[in-house]
């Protein structure tokens, strides 16, 4: 019997919201849920996947013998944490919904209500999943996300493009019942050959194997090139 694609092999999955503090008691923050994220890890343990997954702060729990779970609050906190496994993974899936920027400073004393407004000056966050494209070997692969409101597929190729993904999985915030905090999900995939599969509404376990599914298939090809590589270097050793 065949074992799956995925068995044994590393990978790395973010997952959920990240956090950035305005002071003690206020957060900069988004809708994810994470549900997108941990289905996705559940689907690659089923197949017997060694799992990463660094996990904003989320509702949500999954326990399994080959799962190491990173906690993290804020968007340094997820690259940081990133960055220790990064190098082993076969695979990164980039689910998170990270936040783009966080307060240039956080009060040390809450803020009192007084004035009728005041500002907030923000500072970029490191882009995680660029920052690891610019580093990702030929043999790995990885996955990022694109949620869009307008020129969906214009703006999911752009990522795809400038972060060095072997996938992009696209959501739009104009379809039904999917996105932030559903238990369904609609996407569209698309590859660095710039097909794009369009998938029905589905539940997140659905959509959950069919993300794994392709990026299993990238993972196998990347393999058989490789080894594809190694035999005519072989060969030619003895030519």
């Amino acid at each position: 019997m065949n074992k799956p694609v995925f068995h044994n092999k590393k990978i790395l999955v973010t997952a959920g919201p990240t956090r950035e503090p305005i002071d003690p008691v206020r957060y900069i923050s988004n809708h994810s849920s994470g549900k997108m994220g941990y289905a996705i890890t559940a689907e690659l343990l089923e197949q017997g996947a060694e799992v990463i997954l660094v996990s904003g702060p989320v509702a949500v729990t999954l326990q399994h013998p080959k799962l190491k779970m990173i906690q993290v609050t804020t968007a340094s906190e997820m690259y940081l944490a990133c960055c220790r496994f990064f190098e082993i993974a076969d695979v990164a899936i980039f689910t998170a919904a990270v936040a783009d920027y966080r307060p240039d400073k956080i009060a040390v004393q809450k803020i009192k209500k007084s004035d009728s407004c005041f500002t907030i000056t923000m500072t970029k966050n490191i882009d995680i999943a660029s920052e690891f494209g610019k580093i990702k070997r030929r043999n790995q692969v990885s996955v990022g996300f694109a949620l869009e409101t307008n020129d969906e597929q214009v703006h999911a190729i752009e990522k795809l493009n400038k972060k060095n993904f072997d996938m992009v999985v696209l959501n739009s915030m104009n379809d039904a019942n999917a996105t932030f905090g559903f238990d369904t999900n609609k996407i569209s995939i698309i590859k660095d050959d710039y097909s794009c599969t369009v998938y029905p509404l589905k539940s997140k376990k659905e959509v959950a194997a069919d993300i794994v599914h392709e990026a299993g298939v990238l993972m196998t090809i990347k393999e058989l090139h490789e080894i594809e590589e190694m035999t005519r270097d072989y060969e030619s050793m003895y030519q």
